[in-house]
Order: structure tokens, then C-alpha cells, then sequence
């Protein structure tokens, strides 16, 4: 069971024991008249047919109080896989249309942009999720957007009402709620939050003091989280990133658009299990190493929007803080695995921190050398401004591309 402590400056919602899913499903059938719930659905080749998603096909056909599922297909040129998208998801009793994000009908828009000075950014998941907003934008439709990722290996109909409920209650004032859990099975795993992200933020404040976005960032229990929902509108004006800064990049455009009071977070389950990414120690350009590069850059970035001036001697205060800050935290998670009969490698997890400390020096270096080099996508609403009518030239492909 959970505590009761609210974290830091936003709202938390704990999980007190097991849901009544079918009590809050209810109440979502309710809440969906006023605020119909979109659910975004990123997903590539590698996770179609995967036990994980058809888990959570075999959750969502006993969802019904979705307005419409949006599933997105990325990382693939292949017409097969866009038609085994259809078929598999056809299922679905809800509406629900799959874009083919990497297909013809999508580079045709991207290059319109390029046109106007506009980029989408590479193929990945931020792409994905900006493509998606855009339909469901287009549409006039639905009021609230959930995201989850396709790789949930214990998804629960609980873990998506609890996203969505937040944002979708008429009676809160809530704009954005993320979502958080324990990563934990016969060991802990959130590597990347657990010995980079924390001990960075926590870092950044013992050099800058209590900054308020710093302050806002840590206040995250589990800030890489995939699962997040929002007002519409937020789709409209927040811009996101390609690359794996995705997760702190939403945080920052959210704190930049809204009062923290509409911010908050939310308990989706006991624990949470998806695949895991491959260290990559040697090669910054996969793996956990490319996440870790891509979210330092992104705090830096968002730091010197703040107001905040870099320099080579405190990016190297930075490092070192950082070492001993990451070095504390396996000693307290060693503990804390302990006391809770999990396993615990402390040589690997020393590894880990090694590693990470080169990302977040090359982190450092990138930054410095190109300070202005960012991966955000255009808001809706620039894309509104530079390309009039494209968002209807989007919702057009979708629907042409989704007929039987």
C-alpha cells in the first residue's frame, strides 16, 4: 500500500490498495459525455504479435469508455506490416484508425513541412505521438488524450483508468497528470531514473540551488514514465521532441504552459514490467547511453531557457557531483533491496553509473558545442500558421488509408 506524502510542488494521487476497476470505470463512462478520452497507442513492427500486445488488445476490448483509440505505426516503409496493423487491431470494438506514421501518405506531409522550414524530426515515438495529436486535433472530438506505450507486459484495464481519470473528472481542475509505478520484480530496474536522472537533478540542485523547475522535475516520482494524459488543448501548443528526451521534454513544455496546480501525477499500479533496453556502454548512439544523452541535453536545454549560463568548469562540478551523488543512491538502493529479499549486483549497477558519467560528459560537450541544436517538433499551432490547412490534409490520409 501506498504512503500518503505529497511529492514536492504538484498533486500525487496514490494507489491505496487494489482499484474497484468496475466503480471507475463507471464513473469514466460518465466523465467520457463531457470529456471524451482519446487513447494513443505508439507502436512498431518489433511489437506487433507480442505477448504484451495482446494483453492489452485483450484489456482494451472491455474498455468502453473510450471515445476512440488512435494507434500509431512508426519505424517501417513496408505495406505489410501497415496491413497486419489493420488487421490485428480491427478488433477493436471502439473507433479507432491506425495512422502509418513512416508510410508514403506521411512523408508526403513531412516534406510539406520541410517546405515551410518545419521538421517532424526522425522516426520514433515522439513523431508518432505528434501525428496522432494532429488527427485527433483535426477531428474536434475529444477533450482529454491518454498515451501508453505497447510494450506493457502486465497492462490492466486499472492502469488506464487511473491515467485517465484525473484529466477526465469534471470535478478536478487537472491539465496533465503522469503516471507512476514501482519497477520492480526479483530486482529493481527504472536504471535510467534510478542512478542517472535523480542523482543528475538532485546534482543540478546542490550546484544551482532550489530552482523551480529543478524543484518541479524532482517532484516526479518516476519522470521517464510512457504513460501520461492531458487536455487536448495541450496537444496544440506543447512541442515534443524525436529523440529520447521525450518524457523530461513534455514535463518542461507543460510546466512552461500551465500552473502546477492543473499538474499531477498519478499511482497506475503495484508494480510494472515492459521490456528493457541494452546498456550500450560503448556506443552513445543506442541503448540506455542514447536515452541518457538525449534527457541530459534536455535539461541542459531547458535550464538555459530558465536563464540559467553553462560553462566548462561547472559542467565538470556537474560530472563529479553527479558521481557521488550516483554512488549514494546504489548504496541506498543496495539497502532498500535488502530489506525487500530482492537481488542486487552492486558491481553492475557501479557499471551503470561509469557509463553514465560518459554520457552526461558528452551530454556537457554536445550542449556547449551547439547550444541552439534542438530535436522539437513544431506545435500544432505553428504548423497551423506556416502550413494552413495540412492538419485536414493529415486527417484525409488517415481516413483514406483506414477504409476497408
Amino acid at each position: 500500500m501506498a504512503d500518503l506524502h505529497q511529492t514536492g510542488v504538484i498533486t500525487t494521487f496514490h494507489r491505496f490498495g487494489a482499484t474497484d476497476v468496475d466503480r471507475i470505470e463507471k464513473e469514466l463512462a460518465v466523465f467520457n459525455r463531457h470529456n471524451p478520452i482519446a487513447l494513443v497507442l505508439p507502436i512498431t513492427p518489433t511489437e506487433m504479435g507480442s505477448p504484451a500486445i495482446r494483453g492489452i488488445m485483450h484489456n482494451l476490448k472491455e474498455v468502453r469508455y473510450l471515445n476512440e483509440i488512435v494507434i500509431t505505426l512508426g519505424r517501417t516503409d513496408d505495406p505489410s506490416h501497415f496491413r497486419q496493423a489493420k488487421s490485428f487491431f480491427s478488433a477493436l470494438p471502439q473507433r479507432h484508425r491506425i495512422i502509418w506514421a513512416s508510410g508514403p501518405s506521411f512523408n508526403g506531409l513531412y516534406k510539406t513541412l520541410e517546405e515551410h522550414g518545419l521538421s517532424a524530426g526522425g522516426d520514433g515515438k515522439g513523431r508518432s505521438a505528434w501525428t496522432a495529436y494532429g488527427y485527433i486535433l483535426s477531428r474536434e472530438e475529444s477533450k482529454v488524450i491518454a498515451l501508453h506505450d505497447c510494450d506493457i507486459v502486465n497492462h490492466s484495464r486499472e492502469l488506464l483508468a487511473r491515467l485517465c481519470y484525473p484529466v477526465a473528472s469534471p470535478a478536478m481542475d487537472h491539465a496533465f497528470c503522469k503516471g507512476y509505478y514501482a519497477r520492480v520484480t526479483e530486482r529493481m530496474h527504472g536504471r535510467v531514473t534510478r542512478l542517472f536522472v535523480t542523482p543528475v537533478i538532485r546534482s543540478l540542485i546542490r550546484l544551482l540551488g532550489h530552482l523551480p523547475f529543478l524543484v518541479y522535475l524532482d517532484s516526479f516520482r518516476y519522470p521517464l514514465a510512457g504513460e501520461f494524459s492531458m487536455m487536448t488543448e495541450l496537444a496544440r501548443v506543447n512541442r515534443i521532441p524525436s529523440d529520447w528526451g521525450l518524457e523530461v521534454e513534455t514535463l518542461a513544455e507543460v510546466y512552461r504552459n500551465y500552473s502546477l496546480k492543473r499538474i499531477c501525477q498519478a499511482e497506475l499500479c503495484e508494480t510494472y514490467e515492459h521490456k528493457h533496453q541494452v546498456l550500450s556502454a560503448d556506443n552513445p548512439q543506442t541503448g540506455l547511453m542514447k536515452m541518457a544523452v538525449d534527457i541530459a541535453k534536455s535539461i541542459f536545454r531547458n535550464l538555459a531557457v530558465e536563464g540559467i549560463i553553462f560553462s566548462d568548469s561547472a559542467l565538470r562540478a556537474l560530472v563529479m557531483n553527479y558521481l557521488r551523488t550516483a554512488k549514494d543512491m546504489v548504496s541506498r538502493h543496495g539497502d532498500d533491496a535488502a530489506i525487500n529479499g530482492l537481488k542486487f549486483d552492486v558491481h553492475q549497477e557501479a557499471l551503470m553509473v561509469e557509463a553514465f558519467t560518459r554520457a552526461l560528459q558528452m551530454a556537457g560537450q554536445d550542449f556547449m558545442d551547439n547550444p541552439l541544436y534542438s530535436p522539437l517538433i513544431p506545435s500544432w499551432n505553428r504548423v497551423a500558421s506556416a502550413v494552413p490547412g495540412l492538419i485536414d490534409r493529415l486527417r484525409e490520409a488517415v481516413e483514406e488509408e483506414n477504409k476497408v
